[in-house]
């Protein structure tokens, strides 16, 4: 009976691991915790960009990986560059910004 148990635990706490295991982040992806920060980061730099009336958040584009957030899309001057890139800054969580921000 004990020799069951023990296979039984064995074979739990192996379990146990692989999904630990299956949750961590690696350089190139995120682990679940930090897929969900990102989230959290993009949606509150979107939000505050949003929020910045003198710029138009509909051309700019945000995505976040482990808290670099990179700023895309293309918009009327380098002011509102300087301006997407400040706001995004002030977000509580990014650790960076990139800017792939284009002038049309």
């Amino acid at each position: 009976m004990t020799q069951i148990n023990n296979r039984f635990l064995a074979f739990f706490l192996t379990l146990l691991m692989i999904t630990f295991l299956g949750c961590t982040s690696t350089s190139k992806q995120s682990g679940t915790g930090e897929y969900f920060d990102d989230t959290v980061i993009t949606t509150k730099v979107k939000a505050a960009i949003f929020n910045e009336p003198t710029l138009k958040s509909a051309e700019i584009n945000v995505e976040t990986f482990k808290g670099v957030v990179q700023l895309s899309g293309f918009v009327s001057s380098q002011a509102d560059i300087n301006k997407a890139v400040e706001v995004a800054r002030n977000v509580k969580g990014v650790v960076s910004v990139k800017n792939d921000m284009l002038i049309k």
